[in-house]
């Protein structure tokens, strides 16, 4: 890993003619507990990208997801594919660590975010090199991101305060991200009739966390979504 190198292109990996599996590094979540105690990310991260994973997601956060730093900075030496920082990130100091373990993206949840807050984040990631994935749930969430102009959208079905999911969201909001912008379907996604489901919703990509996490073969479980024909939205 090398501080100096410059970012791989995050928003440009997830354009492409199928939607876009961002495939997840989870050894734990609150929701399910314990998936994977003994994951390792530079096998698990090469084993993703030889199924046609467009990006990876790495959780970096200890206590409730199981992830750390050393996590994205093995990842980053096992591939070439574009990684996501995934952790409650609310400071500028975070962003210099993830620029400096290998990251190309950065989360930034806006229910999380006061918006002065999220707008300085998300414009500190663009001067690192990094792009921001804005994570909404509603309407003035959505136009709170849009507010970042080469931020990526991404649209999560589950409630971080109750845990559950509801696709309903998804399918309200993906429609509504412009079409210029990049948008990403988030939770709930098991198998390929759930990608299918993003997809005529209009989603560029899926990201796929627990279900991958706990494959038995993650270079099958990651190409049997990544087939999906991605269809324009607006």
């Amino acid at each position: 890993m090398s501080a100096a190198a410059a970012p791989v292109d995050f928003a440009a990996a997830l354009r492409s003619e199928r939607v876009a599996v961002i495939a997840e590094l989870k050894r734990s979540s609150p929701s399910k507990g314990t998936l994977d105690a003994s994951l390792d990310a530079a096998g698990r991260a090469a084993a993703y990208a030889a199924g046609g994973a467009a990006a990876l997601s790495v959780l970096t956060e200890p206590s409730r997801f199981g992830g750390s730093l050393s996590d994205l900075r093995d990842a980053r030496g096992a591939v070439s594919v574009p990684l996501l920082r995934k952790d409650f990130v609310t400071d500028e100091v975070q962003l210099l660590e993830a620029r400096a373990f290998g990251a190309s993206a950065v989360l930034l949840i806006a229910r999380a975010l006061e918006p002065d807050l999220l707008r300085r984040l998300a414009a500190a990631a663009v001067t690192l090199g990094l792009t921001p994935l804005i994570e909404i749930r509603d309407e003035a969430e959505l136009q709170r991101a849009l507010a970042a102009p080469t931020a990526v959208i991404g649209v999560n079905n589950r409630d971080l305060e109750t845990l559950h999911i509801d696709a309903a969201v998804g399918a309200r909001m993906i429609p509504q991200v412009p079409a210029g912008r990049i948008a990403v379907y988030e939770s709930g996604i098991a198998d390929v009739a759930g990608v299918r489901t993003a997809a005529a919703l209009g989603a560029d990509a899926v990201l796929v966390g627990s279900v991958l996490s706990t494959a038995a073969d993650p270079v099958a479980a990651v190409r049997a979504l990544a087939a999906v024909p991605r269809r324009a939205r607006g």
